[in-house]
């Protein structure tokens, strides 16, 4: 399983949580703690927003503790809102188009989970996706499959019924095809103004995800980067947050999700 933050708030630098916490996120690639395995060192990526539109993307295959481009990067680069992930590969290659973030006009989109049994429903569920994300889909990830079906079933226009149908979709094939393994779904979609983080699994073993809000931001993690345990908040299983960027939250059951005003 991957390991991954998001960040919304005042622009800092990525390394002020990719590198320098205790249990930032680049520790998390070598020894994460709540991760079914305690290494992810199948490639990583950055996704971050600054004065245009659309996200900045880079991606490597590399592990994130032995790549000097990623700690210049993180150096340099600041952001208001930014994604950091480190991958663990579930089955599917590691390759640059396989890294997460994935990224499709204004929005980013990160994951950690999988599909159970995927090569049973991929065909199907790829049949799915509308021509437009189809032709943009580069890699061959569960990961962004769910991303272009959620673009499919209506991301720019309703998010959050697009979250929910796409996990029925995914379920309900599952469901016909007798696969009785887990679809667990952590993940993360920004558009620029605001952050969507999802926990949701077909079983009682959601991923982990926490969140913590300081003054002037707000940090979404799969596990969090320092010890400070009280101050981290767990996220409900099969519950979204919701973050503004005015650091409004809401938190809400994913599948009843009707959304938080302002919230992507």
């Amino acid at each position: 399983m991957c390991r991954w933050l998001s960040y919304i708030g005042e622009p800092v630098y990525l390394e002020k949580l990719v590198f320098e916490p205790r249990h930032s996120l680049v520790e998390q690639s070598l020894r994460a703690e709540q991760a079914k395995t305690p290494t992810n060192g199948d490639g990583f990526g950055l996704g971050w927003y600054d004065e245009r539109k659309t996200p900045g993307l880079y991606r490597e295959i590399l592990p994130a503790w032995n790549d000097p481009n990623l700690r210049s990067l993180a150096h340099h680069i600041r952001s208001g809102m930014f994604f950091a992930h480190v991958r663990a590969s579930t089955g599917t290659e590691t390759s640059r188009t396989n890294c997460h973030p994935f990224a499709h006009d204004n929005f980013l989109f990160m994951h950690n989970g999988q599909i159970g049994n995927y090569s049973l429903v991929r065909r199907v569920l790829e049949a799915m996706i509308d021509d437009e994300f189809y032709a943009s889909r580069q890699g061959t990830t569960d990961s962004e499959l769910i991303f272009c079906l959620m673009l499919t079933f209506g991301l720019r226009t309703d998010p959050h019924r697009a979250i929910r149908k796409t996990i029925e979709v995914v379920e309900r094939e599952m469901r016909n095809r007798g696969i009785t393994a887990p679809f667990r779904f952590t993940a993360c979609l920004a558009n620029g103004e605001s952050v969507c983080a999802i926990r949701h699994a077909s079983d009682d073993k959601s991923p982990s995800l926490y969140w913590r809000k300081r003054d002037n931001h707000v940090i979404v993690v799969s596990e969090p980067l320092d010890a400070e345990s009280d101050s981290w908040i767990a996220v409900a299983p099969n519950h979204t947050l919701h973050v503004t960027r005015d650091l409004q939250i809401c938190e809400e059951p994913t599948m009843v999700a009707t959304g938080c005003k302002g919230a992507a």
